[in-house]
């Protein structure tokens, strides 16, 4: 029904910048908000960030004013630029979508993408 799929992860240098993004496709009838989570080895999934379709966005203590999450809702992705990397940032980050789709429009779900892994060297 809904697919998500992250890219733009890799490897960056301490104090880098990097630009994750994220598309939502599939039989969407409506996707009320869109996040970045990432889990590194050995520790649990923490939120990164997310964004409501109205633009409303909530920020880990961690990465606020370093990361920067953003929309388009017209093409359903979201998009985390990072900046300032730490090592501390490396992870797998995954994406979430909350969406409803057409086959069962009030019915929302929540769909994960694949991950991508984001590598940051000292």
């Amino acid at each position: 029904q809904v697919q998500v799929v992250e890219s733009g992860g890799g490897l960056v240098q301490a104090g880098g910048s990097l630009r994750l993004s994220c598309a939502a496709t599939g039989s969407i009838f409506s996707i009320d908000l869109m996040g970045w989570y990432r889990q590194a080895p050995g520790k649990q999934r923490e939120l990164v960030a997310t964004i409501t379709t109205g633009g409303s966005t909530k920020y880990a203590d961690s990465v606020k004013g370093r990361f920067t999450i953003s929309r388009d809702n017209a093409k359903n992705t979201v998009s985390l630029q990072m900046n300032s990397l730490e090592p501390e940032d490396t992870a797998v980050y995954y994406c979430n979508v909350l969406a409803s789709s057409i086959a069962d429009m009030r019915l929302v779900r929540s769909y994960w993408g694949q991950g991508t892994q984001v590598t940051v060297s000292s």
